[in-house]
């Protein structure tokens, strides 16, 4: 893998085929794993809380890396790309999650989420300025309607819940994060962008964590303290690493044919860990929403 060879220029980095998919599967298990995560930590901490420390902790770890590699600050046309990184993948995807998680179910999370990889794709291309086919718009238009047709029917027919409204706005947060990042990666190494946006994110995410432990009460247990653990380690960092990193090397449409499995995983966390009954129309849902993608990316290819 080559290395920044100066403050203004960036030069590709070169990843292995294999590699590259190995590591984007690493990370859509890393990331299944995050609401559960969530849930746990929700057990010792107030959501604003868990949202604070969890960016505080991922920027020591990514700080040091930093400074221990000697890398250098990204050429000013790099910022915008990790800005995006930082409000979307450091910022409000987790704030937003985590005050999802507080309302609602670790299975009804995961399926609105799925259309996280439509949602990418969707960035990618409207950034990118490209025209993907029709039959791309009908696929994932047809994949937010099961979603929205399963949030309506879960609140008994209500229309959107506030948790509902949260996990929308992450999804599109952390979509225009991901679409960057992954472009960004294509020239800094995986690490350094995650790295770079966590730590941008840290003024925000240390002023959030100390004006909520003066508000939320802390109720220290082991649950609470190993979903924070996670979250900082894995879900801010670890796993943005080897995502960024495959994202780079097999590009943002392959990368999300393997993230098609993420939701699923997460209603299997959902039920082994957390015990939670899964809602009767989640997993038929999960499954609409899968074929959806995948007819988005053979439109993509087809094209």
């Amino acid at each position: 893998m080559s290395a920044q060879n100066s403050a203004t220029a960036l030069r590709p980095i070169a990843v292995g085929r294999l590699g590259g998919t190995a590591q984007a599967a690493l990370g859509v298990l890393a990331f299944s794993f995050s609401f559960p995560a969530t849930a746990w930590a929700l057990e010792g901490f107030g959501p604003w809380t868990v949202t604070g420390l969890r960016g505080i902790l991922a920027a020591l770890p990514a700080g040091a890396c930093l400074l221990a590699s000697g890398a250098r600050v990204p050429p000013r046309a790099a910022w915008p790309g990790l800005a995006a990184v930082a409000v979307g993948c450091a910022v409000g995807f987790p704030l937003l999650s985590t005050l999802a998680l507080r309302l609602s179910s670790t299975a009804h999370s995961a399926v609105v989420i799925g259309l996280l990889p439509l949602a990418t794709a969707a960035v990618g291309a409207l950034r990118a300025k490209s025209r993907p086919p029709r039959a791309f718009w009908l696929a994932a238009t047809a994949g937010a309607a099961v979603v929205l047709a399963f949030t309506v029917q879960q609140s008994g027919g209500a229309g959107l819940t506030a948790a509902d409204l949260y996990l929308f706005g992450a999804l599109l947060l952390c979509a225009f994060g991901y679409a960057e990042g992954g472009r960004l990666a294509r020239d800094l190494p995986g690490w350094q962008v995650i790295g770079w946006g966590v730590v941008a994110a840290l003024p925000v995410n240390a002023l959030t964590g100390a004006l909520a432990l003066t508000a939320e009460p802390v109720h220290w247990n082991w649950h609470g303290v190993t979903g924070l653990a996670y979250l900082a380690a894995v879900s801010q960092f670890g796993g943005f690493v080897v995502w960024y990193r495959g994202m780079a090397a097999i590009g943002v449409p392959r990368a999300s044919q393997l993230q098609l499995a993420q939701p699923l995983l997460t209603l299997c966390w959902a039920v082994l860990l957390l015990a939670e009954a899964l809602p009767g129309a989640a997993v038929p849902t999960a499954l609409a929403v899968v074929a959806c993608i995948a007819a988005t990316q053979r439109a993509g290819r087809g094209r």
